[in-house]
């Protein structure tokens, strides 16, 4: 868990009724006593109210809540082209959640930041982004979570028809296409699949599991070593 995680939680705990013992926060953490008291310590110098002490027990006063989240305007900006691609690029259900957290992130922002998200001049048309393609998203995001593998006919840069079968790794967005990498079980070896050139997708119930050799951090290996000698 990393540290700006841990010290989330522990406000979030500190925030609910009665006071928590170092020792709960540790055990619900995962860390040591040691490291739960060295947060509480940085917690109180950056300003967060925590009250008692160690052997005790620690809380927060009734009423208390983060600030404000703050971004610079870059930041929000980049968070503003993040959200658009994914509504513009990519399924149905990605579009409403990308919607959804800029709207919750809008929600805590100041004014003057908020003003800068609905202002934000970044775009990323979706009209030339075929209906198909977009169909195509949600099920491989559904086998690359679930490990699932998927069975679809393929076209090669020739047009050469095939079927395949893969393990789905990760989809990756060119700019002007959607790929997927994957472990090819026909071919036997790695794959990026052009989405626009799959058909009849079927996720199927089988899960794989990732063996050496066939992981996705394998298929960036060989890629990158392949883009090294071309170099």
């Amino acid at each position: 868990m990393r540290r700006a995680d841990r010290l989330f939680r522990i406000v979030q705990r500190l925030r609910r009724p009665g006071v928590v013992t170092a020792s709960r926060l540790a055990e619900a953490l995962g860390v040591s006593e040691r490291t739960v008291y060295r947060d509480i310590r940085d917690l109180s110098l950056s300003g967060v109210p925590v009250q008692g002490e160690a052997g005790v027990g620690y809380a927060m006063p009734k009423g208390f809540d983060l600030p404000p989240l703050m971004f610079t305007e870059e930041e929000v900006e980049a968070l503003v082209l993040g959200a658009r691609v994914a509504e513009s690029w990519g399924d149905a259900d990605l579009a409403r959640a990308a919607e959804d957290a800029l709207g919750k992130i809008e929600s805590v922002l100041p004014g003057r930041l908020r003003q800068r998200l609905a202002e934000a001049a970044l775009f990323a048309p979706g009209f030339h982004v075929s209906a198909d393609l977009r169909r195509l998203v949600a099920p491989l995001r559904r086998a690359i979570r679930e490990r699932r593998r998927a069975r679809f006919g393929y076209q090669d840069r020739a047009g050469v028809p095939s079927e395949r079968t893969a393990q789905p790794l990760g989809l990756f967005y060119w700019g002007n296409a959607w790929t997927l990498g994957a472990w090819c079980e026909t071919r036997r070896d790695f794959r990026n699949f052009r989405l626009d050139r799959m058909a009849r997708l079927e996720v199927l119930e089988e899960r794989f599991e990732p063996k050496p050799g066939r992981t996705l951090a394998d298929f960036f290996r060989r890629y990158e070593g392949e883009a090294r000698s071309r170099r």
